[in-house]
C-alpha cells in the first residue's frame, strides 16, 4: 500500500498545473471524509537557470476542518502564507505556532515537519507554500 506522501506527490506530479489533487490523510476526529480531508493544487514549477540544479514550487494547501498532515520533511526550503482560516505548524526541536490569514512560517531543507494541522475543527483552512526545491525531487517525504 502506498503511503500517504507518495500518493501527495504522485497527484502533483500528474495533476496538470491549475488543477486540484485530493488525497487521504488519515482519519481525523470529527471529519466525515477523510479521503477529501487536504486538496493541493500546483500552481507554478520553475527552473531557477542562474541557481543550478535548483526550482521553485508553488502550491496552495486546503484543510478540511480538523484535518492535518503526517511527519513528513521537504529537503527543500518552504515558504508558508495563510490565506484563509488557521493551521498549526511546527518542526522538530521548535515549538508549535498558530498561523492566521497574512501570517508565515519557515521550513528549512533538514527540518522534520512534526505538526502540520488546520487549528480548527469546524471552519477549512488555506495556505500558500512556495519551495525552492533540488530539481526533478519530490517535495514531500515521510519521517517514520
Amino acid at each position: 500500500m502506498r503511503s500517504i506522501a507518495r500518493h501527495i506527490v504522485a497527484a502533483l506530479l500528474i495533476t496538470p498545473l491549475g488543477a486540484t489533487a485530493q488525497h487521504a490523510s488519515g482519519q481525523h476526529a470529527g471529519t466525515p471524509n477523510a479521503a477529501q480531508d487536504i486538496v493541493v493544487k500546483q500552481l507554478m514549477t520553475k527552473v531557477l537557470p542562474d541557481i543550478p540544479g535548483k526550482e521553485v514550487l508553488a502550491i496552495t494547501v486546503d484543510y478540511a476542518p480538523g484535518a492535518g498532515d503526517p511527519v513528513h520533511r521537504h529537503d527543500a526550503h518552504a515558504f508558508v502564507y495563510v490565506l484563509e482560516g488557521s493551521i498549526v505548524m511546527g518542526v522538530k526541536g521548535g515549538k508549535e505556532v498558530t498561523l492566521k490569514p497574512g501570517e508565515t512560517f519557515y521550513e528549512g531543507p533538514e527540518d522534520v515537519h512534526t505538526v502540520g494541522r488546520n487549528a480548527s475543527k469546524t471552519q477549512p483552512a488555506k495556505f500558500l507554500v512556495v519551495m525552492v526545491k533540488n530539481k526533478g525531487v519530490d517535495f514531500f517525504m515521510p519521517v517514520k
